[in-house]
């Protein structure tokens, strides 16, 4: 079993689109360790505030699988095919961490923005702080203290999905 994490971030119908995708991911995985929910402004456009957390789970499956059901999870939820990197978002689902692959192909592993965007690195670090980053050589805790935390501000706001499916 492959532990891995995946960003999850939506800017439009934010709170309808992280539902979605949290229904959707644990359909494909079952069990999800989750983040706090997080608000926080767009990076790299303007654009309205996303929300983003970070999910947590095991899988049997292998990276490219991994890669390709995510995917197929963007798209149903209105992601456009041609999307542009810095645009607003239904739905965007990012493979940060599979074990301790590193990658280009299908997806880069670990995702460079970890130690880059606090709505990633925070997230990240709540759930799987003890974890060592497979470059940098620094648990993601300390990658977090160590953090600039100026540079981008984050708002935790609530989860209503994990209230409705407690006990799941």
């Amino acid at each position: 079993m492959a532990e891995i994490y995946i960003s999850l971030g939506s800017n439009i119908n934010r709170q309808h689109h992280i539902e979605q995708g949290l229904n959707a991911l644990s359909d494909t995985f079952g069990v999800l360790t989750l983040s706090s929910l997080f608000e926080s402004e767009a990076v790299g456009f303007a654009g309205k505030a996303f929300y983003n957390m970070v999910v947590g789970v095991e899988t049997q499956y292998s990276l490219d699988e991994v890669a390709a059901i995510l995917r197929k999870i963007e798209f149903a939820n209105g992601r456009s095919q041609d999307a542009k990197k810095f645009s607003p978002r239904t739905l965007d689902l990012d493979l940060l961490l599979y074990d301790n692959v590193i990658a280009n192909a299908p997806a880069q592993i670990p995702r460079e923005e970890i130690n880059k965007n606090a709505f990633v690195l925070w997230p990240l670090a709540e759930i799987a702080g003890q974890l060592v980053h497979p470059i940098i050589g620094q648990c993601y805790r300390e990658l977090w203290q160590q953090y600039d935390k100026s540079l981008q501000q984050l708002k935790v706001v609530p989860l209503v999905w994990a209230e409705k499916n407690k006990g799941i």
